[in-house]
């Protein structure tokens, strides 16, 4: 059907309403006055259910990660994301892509971040304990989660876990480390005991 113009709109003659065209009818026909068979009008049914249905779970699902150690048991993150950079061809190389698409995209992006790849610090209720993870998404609800090992934090910028923050003097180093460092006795942690 071709849209009404200005002139009709406000002509007195035509009406004003228009009836839209549509599958069925309010007695379950076709517009055209031919009744539908069943398989059909089923099938029509079961797409109004779906989508009725589809309509109804609107709610975004939260991400999924599981702790490595208890596949069973989620894990929860506290949002800060250390997303990777990716630096040489070969580290393209081994996510899959071509080795002369490696080197186009590292000649035109000299530093790629990859978005769907972060290491993020997430706590285990069953482990008790809070633990840096490789977390790569593969999309918005599932992800892969592994423990981050030692070499993923130099693809992190600006942050290394095993050296210690240098804006701190080390007297001030020494001097909050050392009621961790001795026990109520006297002796240290480490010593034999």
């Amino acid at each position: 059907m071709a849209p009404l113009s200005a002139a009709e709109l406000h002509s007195p003659n035509k009406p004003r309403s228009r009836r839209l065209p549509s599958a069925l009818d309010s007695r379950g026909t076709r517009t055209n006055g031919s009744p539908l068979r069943g398989d059909r009008l089923k099938s029509i049914a079961s797409a109004l259910v779906q989508t009725n249905s589809s309509r109804r779970n609107r709610r975004p699902k939260k991400r999924e990660l599981l702790c490595p150690a208890h596949p069973e048991q989620r894990v929860e993150g506290n949002g800060k994301k250390y997303f990777l950079h990716l630096l040489k061809p070969e580290e393209l190389k081994t996510r899959g892509m071509a080795h002369k698409t490696a080197q186009l995209v590292i000649q035109a992006y000299p530093v790629l971040i990859l978005s769907n790849e972060w290491l993020e610090e997430l706590f285990c209720p069953q482990c008790g304990s809070s633990r840096w993870c490789h977390v790569i998404q593969h999309n918005r609800v599932e992800h892969s989660v592994r423990w981050a090992p030692q070499d993923l934090w130099q693809q992190v910028a600006h942050v290394d876990p095993s050296c210690p923050n240098p804006t701190v003097s080390e007297y001030t180093r020494r001097s909050a480390r050392r009621p961790s460092l001795n026990r109520t006795d006297g002796r240290r942690f480490w010593d034999p005991v």
